[in-house]
């Protein structure tokens, strides 16, 4: 036996012992009876701390370190979804916590599970979505010592949450679950890792749940400064193009309904970023659809000519405004976001309000004696959006479905009231073009992070969620064979999920862009061979259904969305069907190609 095999058997031994003691040690103080019957196992109080957090589910996947804690799951006091993947856990929070507004939790094992599981994080950090994530660590002893399945998740999750715990004292459970849980839900909503080492789950203690909040350095802000709301008043009066801006804070902030109050009261233009839709119904008269790289004209001429452009909790982020310095170059910018780290991060504004979205609107409502002359912009901003929509050709040799119509298709039967989730590329761009969006958390993608895979466990938290919704995922070719495990999800749990391929045999986005900027060398983009979709959905007892002819399309959407159960459509979409139109990268939000 090698010296580094007998070293590595005498630390596991010497865990074990210490699990051993720890279950089994004498208090040097005795204790009374009464205190002895209120002793609580880790595990125990971290179910129960859960649970006074009101939680509906856990989305997670066992293994070695979280087995004391699987252990109590086993009582089945909170419902656990177990995916098939850890990827799969955290994308399924997210859904469940964009759609539910609560906070997605999802448990781990330590190692490979925790590490499977840091795509999720960085995907909710990137976008605010609020989860608590508890990874299973090796026991206290083995911390350091590169004991089997041990990750340093702190050090690998401090850039992509907003708080991070490791838990070293089986007593301060009560409090980190509550702290996390407030911390990841508060202020700009994002991830909370708590990192659980083995031993915390059977250490006991007679320690008690806890609702006290004790964070000095933590402040969320809410209220607007009445000066600031006087200026922004100001700026509206003396405006002659203004322009309101839709950031995923109005929806994170459901504050929908009083979004498009002060946008009908003041008939003040809409544009939209890709999270931002639902801020404002899509029929809405003043709402010019998405901006940005595949925006609409209406919308980019807009952000170019406007006057004065009201931004409401969105970061100004690259897809929006590629080319900052040319961004809204006529304009007063005011920037509305609860993080005042977003302010001037990007883009120079002349007035700052950092502020929940919701009380801010509220405060500009309260001022109802003034009214905005802009009749003439109102025209130019509604002949563009009549002169220029979203637009595409039919094929006129009838060999493909067109993406385009078959998600507006799905938007008719729907009614623009389903809630759809996307992966990410060239189907998530033609979703956010012609779905007819109404409220908040009816968009559920990937927006900053952009991660395929994402569509399929995020349908699945979103149904969880809203269970009496219909529930769309539409998917590419690609992302599909990424996450598609899940579908087995969908049985267990009588999930009613209909499941959209956008089938073009290629990763769609990035085969456009070599095209467009690579002289048309498809290096890799191409699949040169693909399994057989509907086995597969067969094998997870989905109904499957096949549009390879156009004529076909409507009959088989109908027969999908009328069975009742999960469903997947393959449709099969031209290999080079393009997103359009384009703002190429770098280019000012005007320099838009491929308009028609």
């Amino acid at each position: 036996m090698s010296r580094q095999t007998e070293t590595l058997e005498q630390e596991m031994s010497e865990n074990f012992d210490y699990l051993e003691a720890a279950e089994t040690v004498e208090p040097e103080v005795e204790l009374e009876q009464e205190t002895i019957d209120e002793m609580k196992s880790g595990s125990e109080l971290l179910v129960e701390s859960l649970a006074n957090e009101k939680v509906d589910f856990i989305f997670g996947y066992p293994g070695g370190a979280v087995l004391p804690l699987y252990d109590t799951f086993y009582e089945g006091k909170i419902k656990h979804i177990l995916a098939r993947h850890e990827q799969g856990a955290t994308h399924a929070a997210e859904g469940y916590a964009r759609v539910s507004g609560n906070t997605g939790v999802v448990v781990v094992t330590s190692g490979p599970g925790a590490t499977n599981a840091i795509t999720g994080i960085a995907d909710a950090y990137s976008d605010s979505l609020p989860l608590v994530v508890i990874t299973g660590q090796v026991a206290t002893p083995g911390i350091g010592k590169d004991a089997f399945q041990e990750a340093d998740l702190l050090s690998m999750t401090t850039p992509i949450t907003k708080h991070n715990y490791q838990v070293k004292n089986v007593s301060d459970i009560p409090k980190i679950i509550h702290e996390a849980f407030y911390i990841a839900n508060s202020g700009r909503k994002g991830p909370v890792v708590i990192d659980f080492p083995k031993d915390m789950g059977i250490l006991s203690t007679n320690a008690q749940i806890t609702n006290e909040i004790e964070l000095p350095g933590y402040t969320v802000p809410n209220q607007p400064a009445k000066e600031d709301i006087q200026k922004l008043r100001d700026y509206l009066k003396s405006s002659k193009k203004p322009v309101v801006l839709s950031g995923a804070g109005i929806n994170h902030a459901k504050a929908n309904d009083v979004f498009t109050e002060f946008i009908n009261r003041h008939q003040l233009p809409v544009v939209s970023t890709l999270l931002g839709l639902g801020a404002i119904p899509y029929e809405n008269p003043y709402f010019l659809g998405m901006g940005g790289m595949h925006g609409s004209y209406a919308s980019n001429m807009a952000l170019t000519e406007c006057d004065l452009l009201i931004n409401f909790g969105s970061r100004f982020d690259d897809r929006l405004a590629s080319n900052p310095d040319e961004f809204a170059p006529n304009a007063k910018i005011v920037h509305v976001d609860i993080d005042p780290s977003e302010i001037n991060k990007i883009i120079k504004v002349d007035l700052g309000i950092v502020a929940d979205c919701k009380a801010t609107l509220e405060a500009l409502l309260d001022f109802d004696s003034y009214s905005i002359k802009h009749e003439a912009w109102l025209e130019t901003c509604n002949e563009n959006k009549v002169n220029q929509p979203f637009a595409y050709q039919e094929d006129e040799q009838g060999v493909f479905s067109k993406p385009q119509r078959t998600i507006e298709y799905i938007g008719e039967i729907t009614n623009g009231d389903a809630i759809v989730t996307t992966d990410v590329g060239q189907h998530q761009m033609w979703v956010a073009q012609y779905y007819p969006f109404k409220d908040h958390g009816q968009i559920v993608t990937s927006g900053g992070l952009g991660t395929m895979g994402f569509g399929i466990p995020a349908a699945i938290g979103a149904k969880l969620a809203e269970p009496d919704k219909t529930v769309i995922c539409f998917v590419g070719d690609g992302g599909f064979q990424m996450t598609n495990q899940e579908m087995a999800i969908l049985e267990e749990y009588n999930l009613d999920i209909k499941i959209v391929i956008v089938n073009n045999g290629t990763l769609g986005m990035v085969k456009q862009w070599q095209d467009k900027f690579f002289n048309k060398r498809f290096s890799h983009s191409v699949f040169n061979g693909q399994p057989d979709f509907l086995k597969i959905a067969e094998a997870y007892n989905v109904k499957g259904y096949i549009v390879d002819d156009p004529a076909q399309l409507e009959q088989q959407i109908d027969a999908a969305f009328q069975h009742d159960g999960p469903a997947l459509i393959d449709v099969r979409i031209s290999p080079i069907e393009p997103v359009t139109p384009m703002v190429p990268s770098g280019k000012a939000n005007h320099e838009m190609e491929g308009l028609l």
